[in-house]
């Protein structure tokens, strides 16, 4: 096509770019949200905290191994870094959009006779002649080039869609690795609690049978009756009775930990196997202002990313509704030889403009459906706003009363176990009976397994606050390799 043609096709063409898109912004006109000056329930004002390696805080460093294996080796996490990875090529085919394609070409023919080796003819003369017939050979070159003008933003409209897809699923896997990071350190702090408890547990036993073994020795000595033997009886067999779960409990916490850092379940029996206490963390964390803890929670900034795509989706259905304007060309070039192949060149260009007459409404209900999708996304941002608030909140109040429990406790233990040395002493010389040395040492287990509960729930209660705040990630720090796999699914990478 001449050039004069492909002018008179941009002329008709370009007035239809200024029925712009418009924008492509989803119909919520109160897309801001009113953040409060401070959590209400925050006891401190100081500024927020670096807490992106906030296990460290723990002193413990056993929970700090775990955490890094479950970093490198956890599958979720590699799951997560896949969909990175796919998001950021579709991130790239969608820039490619921008550009021309061009396609390249190469062909070589020889055509041979049927039969025999030469044709005989009459010449005009009147004689009969004989000719030699051979093979012909015929090289070619060809190259091709397209171009979709992008008159109404729709490429870039896809672009902005790709890029935002791509950003939210850099804050989505980094929200899978929080979860992963409090999931190994809330099954930690479960597990070192099932060996307090047990501790507990057996060393109360030990007692219960002496003191049955006293109580036996009286009922033999006709000094009391067979009742104090059989609550001292009962008393142990319950004790006992609690052991066996409390060994399934902490099996089921080491396996879990296994599974987090991406190894067989039993695999960390034998780490695991030296008691060591709950880990206890600062008394204080600055949580800072609300703004401060949203900008850094990955799951508030995915979803914002997320309805940027949904924003940028409008962009490319509205689109749809234009004209769409393609330029094209090829140059190509034949000949019996390779000498003399570039003799002669052809070349050609084309420019098409078309144009949806008719498709039932369809096309507009797309552009209707982006924006449902966009106002949904929208919602979708608020909510993660204020579940992140409500998370916050909730987390320093659950800290707050594990703190006060935790004391009242540790009183209550101390008393406990004032009682029952009492009551042991009396019950040897005879001054009290069976039933309140019962009491006693039932108190006493009761207060050593609360005061454990209470160190449970304030280190698990510091690592909600923790990871409620954003803490676990840096932004700037590059993504891990996916751990080692066992089979061909990533060989030719």
């Amino acid at each position: 096509m001449a050039r004069p043609a492909i002018a008179l096709l941009l002329c008709a063409a370009l007035p239809l770019a200024a029925c712009s898109t418009g924008s492509a912004h989803p119909q919520q006109t109160t897309a801001a949200i009113d953040l409060p000056d401070r959590f209400s329930v925050d006891p401190q004002q100081k500024a927020r905290e670096d807490l992106s390696r906030w296990w460290d805080r723990f002193d413990d460093p056993m929970l700090g191994k775990l955490i890094g294996q479950a970093q490198t080796a956890n599958l979720d996490i590699a799951q997560a870094v896949i969909r990175l990875r796919q998001a950021r090529e579709s991130l790239v085919q969608s820039r490619s959009s921008l550009l021309p394609t061009v396609n390249g070409s190469a062909g070589y023919s020889r055509n041979e006779p049927l039969r025999g080796g030469s044709i005989t003819t009459q010449l005009p003369d009147g004689t009969i002649g004989s000719f030699s017939q051979g093979g012909s050979s015929n090289f070619s070159l060809g190259l091709d080039a397209s171009y979709q003008v992008d008159l109404f933003g729709g490429v870039r409209s896809g672009i902005r869609n790709a890029r935002s897809t791509y950003e939210s699923t850099v804050f989505n896997r980094a929200a899978v690795l929080l979860s992963v990071e409090s999931e190994t350190a809330r099954n930690y702090v479960l597990a070192r609690l099932s060996q307090a408890q047990l501790a507990n547990a057996r060393e109360s036993l030990a007692i219960q049978d002496e003191n049955l073994s006293i109580a036996r020795w009286r009922v033999q000595a006709g000094l009391v009756s067979s009742l104090d033997s059989e609550q001292a009886r009962a008393q142990r067999a319950q004790t006992a009775a609690t052991i066996p779960q409390l060994e399934s409990n902490y099996a089921a916490n080491v396996a879990r930990l296994g599974v987090l850092t991406g190894q067989a379940p039993g695999a960390l029996r034998g780490a695991m196997e030296a008691p060591k206490p709950i880990p206890r963390g600062p008394l204080n964390v600055a949580a800072g202002i609300p703004a401060d803890a949203l900008r850094q929670r990955p799951d508030v900034r995915a979803a914002e990313r997320s309805l940027a795509a949904a924003t940028a989706q409008i962009g490319i259905s509205r689109a749809q509704l234009f004209p769409a304007l393609s330029l094209g060309g090829s140059i190509s070039s034949g000949s019996g030889s390779v000498r003399s192949l570039f003799d002669l060149i052809t070349g050609r260009a084309f420019a098409n403009v078309a144009q949806r007459i008719f498709d039932s409404g369809r096309l507009r209900s797309q552009v209707r459906s982006a924006r449902a999708g966009a106002d949904g996304a929208f919602y979708a941002y608020k909510s993660s706003v204020l579940k992140a608030l409500e998370e916050i909140e909730n987390a320093i109040v659950a800290l707050q009363a594990s703190r006060f429990r935790e004391s009242e406790f540790r009183t209550a233990l101390e008393a406990a176990n004032n009682q029952a040395l009492l009551a042991r002493m009396r019950y040897r010389s005879g001054l009290t009976d069976f039933t309140t040395l019962n009491q006693a040492e039932s108190a006493l287990l009761s207060a050593k397994n609360g005061l454990a509960q209470a160190e449970s729930e304030q280190a698990t209660a510091l690592i909600q606050l923790y990871v409620a705040l954003g803490g676990g990630w840096d932004e700037a720090a590059p993504i891990p390799p996916l751990p080692p796999t066992t089979g061909s699914a990533t060989d030719g990478q």
